[in-house]
């Protein structure tokens, strides 16, 4: 079958997301043609692994993950306009390659076990085509499949759902106990997320909600932590948590392509506030997306008792189009690199803890915010205007002795810290990165409080009450 425009490119070295991480890949190099630059930055949206071995005595290429996982030579199908990507892991050792001349494009030979070769191309012709092994004698051996592209689907118009994380959504104080054994399970989910009014973004989430759900354990607890890849995800996630010794944080153990379930089991061995993240290259690119939360592994005893504690962390978006437009926003790679967000954000959107969840407490009370930064890059000045931090847990350690009296709080990204605050007097106060200018990007939150007017430490002076300056002219 003729090919009259199928454009194919392999996406930038920095864009090439790994299905497997713990296989190195290697992305094959045909020349680019000028009018294939359009995807040189975009995200692939139809990914698949296949593996060579040998089944019913010949050799194959076997399906790995999703709809294909175990099918022998499977046909990959895909729709006009997608973006594909093709991963070819070595299974045995002999040499191989994965090669569709129709498409003009093919991966580099791998010759080790688990090695790993992965090519892309844009589907711009609907047809049938043939991918198979060009070593001499392999396709004959049986190594031959086809790439099915179909007419694309009408999507239809995605307003967005909200994704943002209500901070006052965290488990409560652990009463006092002894060492036990703890089960999470947490999902990976992909969604179109509403990031501000009139603006949605694919987000990829915990569970659902940015950042995910705070976990919260006491030392010396046994975890046991299951990692599930919703079957409709593109992406292939996984979770490193800083609170884990071990290879990983557990990610090495918890690589879930779509539809898969994995899980591991760690012991909590030091009390503080740590964050957690998606470690699937690009890291970044997840860690960005929305993938990050935050575990609290209390010392024993706990902490001291407060009257309400809230759940923040700060993060940034990287998107093609500048601050402020309209739909769907696509992600940016090279704003990434160059560490140029175009939005910073308190719990996943603009307006999350101002229009959305803002927090709320009562005069008198005392509160606790547990923050964190999930990032990727940049440092939190965390500061609430109108208040002075009575207590601060630096860096998220809960066994050295709390900071007194603070303005503003640095945070870096994958860090974390412990606030206390006590409220005598009633009003909105303003959560912010003390780097103000971010404001204008979307970083900011609230924290309402209700109750009577405390004149004694807070009130207007009248403007018909002359000052002394004045009384003096």
């Amino acid at each position: 079958m003729s090919v009259k425009s199928m454009r194919v490119a392999l996406l930038a070295s920095a864009m090439c997301l790994p299905l497997f991480a713990a296989y190195p890949v290697i992305a094959a190099t045909p020349a680019l043609p000028a009018d294939s630059m359009a995807m040189a930055h975009a995200m692939p949206n139809a990914i698949f692994t296949l593996r060579s071995g040998i089944a019913q005595g010949k050799m194959v290429y076997i399906g790995k993950g999703g709809d294909i996982d175990g099918k022998v030579n499977p046909t990959l199908t895909v729709h006009e306009g997608d973006i594909v990507q093709i991963t070819l892991i070595n299974g045995e050792g002999a040499e191989h390659d994965i090669v569709l001349p129709d498409l003009h494009v093919a991966s580099q030979r791998v010759t080790g076990p688990g090695a790993s070769s992965t090519l892309s191309l844009h589907a711009t012709d609907i047809g049938t085509f043939t991918y198979f092994c060009s070593v001499s004698g392999h396709r004959e051996a049986g190594m031959e499949g086809i790439i099915k592209v179909e007419a694309a689907i009408a999507k239809v118009a995605d307003t967005g759902v909200s994704i943002a994380r209500d901070p006052a959504d965290l488990p409560p104080p652990i009463a006092e106990r002894g060492p036990t054994t703890v089960r999470y399970e947490l999902e990976t989910i992909e969604r179109i997320g509403r990031l501000a009014d009139n603006t949605t973004y694919d987000f990829w989430t915990f569970n659902g909600k940015v950042p995910g759900p705070m976990m919260r354990v006491r030392v010396g607890d046994t975890v046991v932590l299951s990692l599930k890849n919703a079957s409709d995800s593109v992406m292939m996630h996984n979770i490193d948590l800083h609170a884990v010794t071990g290879p990983g944080g557990g990610a090495v153990l918890t690589d879930v392509a779509p539809g898969e379930a994995k899980s591991f089991t760690f012991k909590a061995t030091q009390p503080g506030l740590y964050v957690y993240h998606c470690a699937t290259p690009m890291v970044a690119n997840h860690i960005s997306s929305g993938m990050y939360g935050m575990i609290l592994v209390e010392p024993v005893g706990g902490l001291p008792k407060v009257d309400r504690e809230f759940y923040v962390m700060q993060g940034e978006i990287y998107t093609a189009e500048a601050y402020g437009k309209n739909g769907l926003q696509e992600f940016s790679v090279d704003k990434l690199i160059d560490e140029h967000p175009e939005y910073f954000i308190f719990n996943g959107a603009v307006g999350a803890l101002t229009a959305e969840y803002p927090l709320h407490a009562k005069t008198g009370e005392t509160v606790r915010i547990y923050f964190g930064v999930g990032g990727p890059n940049f440092t939190s000045s965390f500061h609430v205007i109108g208040t002075i931090f009575d207590h601060v847990y630096s860096a998220g350690s809960l066994t050295s002795p709390p900071l007194n009296s603070v303005q503003t709080i640095s945070v870096p990204p994958g860090g974390a810290t412990v606030v206390d605050i006590s409220l005598p007097v009633p009003g909105r106060f303003v959560l912010v990165d003390h780097a103000l200018s971010r404001m204008e990007r979307g970083l900011a939150g609230a924290l309402i409080v209700d109750g009577p007017p405390a004149p004694g430490l807070y009130r207007q002076t009248g403007a018909d009450q002359p000052t002394a300056k004045r009384a003096a002219q």
